[in-house]
């Protein structure tokens, strides 16, 4: 997440990258939501399995039936891990809880991504209650060959989310 976290800050966006545990990414909610500041305003998201893990904290996964979940402004999610490769059988379950997701979504993905078969991913975005898809051709798994364009892109959406400036 370095180069990202880097370029981010570079454009005057506060990032920070998160440590979480390697498990399933159900058990690695209460780490993540440990590190993210429980205040008004915070964007969460993350890379593959940080994408995931931020989603499911954005959807209140884990959080028991009449407690609060935490309240972010917005999820962006680069390289969301749809389904194991080869297994595009196991969409559904990890987009489950994507209608629970109440914020504007961002997601980044090269359409030659072996976690997530594009026609599967376009078929999925209409469970987010706000969600927009940004593809970029024949790009894998990791974004890093197109990550100025993906960077400017993310900074576009935290920029529509600020407002119009003053």
């Amino acid at each position: 997440m370095r180069p990202w976290v880097d370029a981010l800050r570079e454009r005057g966006h506060d990032a920070h990258a998160l440590e979480l545990p390697k498990r399933k990414a159900e058990d690695a909610i209460a780490a993540f939501e440990a590190q993210v500041p429980d205040e008004p305003g915070i964007v969460v998201g993350g890379h593959s399995f940080g994408g995931r893990v931020a989603s499911l904290s954005a959807a209140g996964v884990g959080h028991a039936e009449g407690n609060p979940r935490r309240r972010y402004s917005a999820l962006v999610c680069l390289s969301y891990p749809l389904h194991r490769p080869g297994a595009p059988e196991t969409a559904e379950a990890r987009t489950a809880h994507w209608p629970r997701i109440a914020v504007p979504t961002l997601l980044l993905s090269g359409t030659s991504d072996p976690f997530a078969r594009i026609d599967l991913l376009q078929a999925s975005m209409p469970l987010l209650a706000d969600g927009r898809l940004e593809l970029w051709p024949k790009v894998g798994h990791g974004l890093l060959p197109v990550r100025t364009e993906a960077v400017e892109r993310i900074a576009a959406f935290l920029a529509e989310l600020e407002g119009p400036a003053d």
